[in-house]
């Protein structure tokens, strides 16, 4: 993973519309809501979604091993809340993850949630 804060002096923040042009590029994405605020589904599950609690951040599903290194890289970017102990899913901070790096999570937590034939058919059409 690329980067601290210094990198991102001179890109344009990210914002959750840009999580949705991102993940319009996957199959079967969906708008939708997630305890009352923006979120995004495959197959009516959801893997990424817009927090509205004071701590902010976006939501992505992840594996609990993926959590755990995100956090231990000291990349501002990535945290977690007492409430998300055990669960796989981490917290992002949009003002601070590079364009690059929220395109892979975004990817990683659909793969987390979509059906294993469309994950399959995804990845033969990108061979």
């Amino acid at each position: 993973m690329t980067g601290g804060c210094a990198a991102r002096q001179d890109v344009p923040v990210l914002s959750w519309d840009d999580v949705v042009t991102i993940a319009s590029g996957l199959p079967e994405v969906e708008q939708s809501t997630s305890y009352g605020t923006p979120s995004l589904k495959v197959k009516g599950k959801s893997f990424a979604r817009l927090r509205t609690e004071a701590e902010g951040g976006l939501t992505l599903m992840c594996q609990l091993d993926e959590k755990e290194a995100l956090l231990a890289s000291g990349d501002p970017a990535f945290y977690t809340t007492p409430h998300y102990d055990g669960y796989g899913s981490i917290l992002v901070d949009l003002e601070k993850v590079s364009r690059q790096q929220l395109t892979e999570l975004i990817e990683d937590a659909w793969r987390e949630r979509a059906p294993v034939r469309l994950r399959n058919a995804f990845d033969a059409e990108r061979r």
